[in-house]
């Protein structure tokens, strides 16, 4: 069965900061049904932890590879976490 907690850090690089990637990031997870939180970093990439089911988490990353309309997505790093935090709800951190 699919553990609802599984959990995902990734880092995306390319023009990523302003252009709304952090607020629709946040609107695809909720749509998704996954939690967490998304941030911008200070070299210019965006930073998430997504928690939620297995596939709520891949459709995420799947979203995550694409960005908002006027992002270009250069990289995106995946690592797989143990889940040590449970979020409840998916915000973008400052």
């Amino acid at each position: 069965m699919d553990s609802p907690h599984t959990t995902a850090h990734v880092i995306i690089t390319g023009r990523v900061q302003g252009v709304f990637y952090r607020a629709e990031t946040k609107r695809a997870s909720e749509r998704i049904g996954v939690t967490g939180w998304v941030r911008n970093r200070p070299d210019g990439s965006v930073e998430a932890v997504l928690q939620g089911s297995e596939d709520g988490v891949n459709r995420t990353i799947d979203w995550c590879q694409k960005g908002s309309p006027h992002s270009r997505v250069e990289k995106i790093d995946i690592s797989w976490e143990d889940t040590t935090e449970i979020f409840d709800s998916f915000e973008i951190r400052y």
